[in-house]
């Protein structure tokens, strides 16, 4: 989510589109604060909080019948703190991505360079990373999540702020 709190539930907010979107098309994307109860993502609970967040969306045509298409952009910073023991991490998520979501509730991500995803059940073990390269995720409608590509590169935000 640039693109957002992957899988955690995040809530669009309002926000003042930044000045290089006005007029292009592009519209505000801003995330949400979020939390997350121990053993959901980490073995203790977690706060996600935006201290930079200049995300913006662009809706796209959609390729096929059922298929909402949009493209996400800008900086992305996300501040990730054990609500235990108050260490934190502060995650540039800044990637690019372009995002097929289908009627069925699954969808597909083609991301250029770093993300959060929150993975409880899927290819990599449950927890909260920030996955960087060049891959794919594909979300299935009951939220398994599948990381894949030529280029993929994870780290365990999990274990940065134990």
């Amino acid at each position: 989510m640039t693109v957002l709190a992957l899988g955690l539930g995040t809530a669009p907010a309002t926000a003042a589109p930044p000045a290089a979107s006005q007029g292009s098309g592009w519209e505000p994307a801003p995330s949400a604060p979020w939390d997350v109860p121990a053993g959901e993502r980490c073995a203790f609970p977690v706060h996600g909080e935006p201290i930079v967040d200049d995300v913006v969306r662009r809706e796209l045509p959609p390729p096929a019948e059922g298929v909402t298409r949009a493209a996400y952009k800008g900086d992305l910073v996300i501040r990730v703190t054990n609500k235990e023991t108050g260490a934190h991490y502060d995650a540039d998520v800044s990637g690019t991505a372009l995002v097929d979501v289908y009627a069925s509730g699954a969808q597909f991500w083609r991301v250029l360079g770093p993300v959060l995803l929150g993975v409880g059940v899927g290819n990599l073990a449950r927890g909260l990373y920030v996955v960087d390269g060049a891959y794919t995720i594909d979300i299935s409608p009951t939220g398994s999540k599948t990381v894949a590509g030529p280029a993929v590169r994870t780290d365990s935000l999990c274990a940065r702020i134990d």
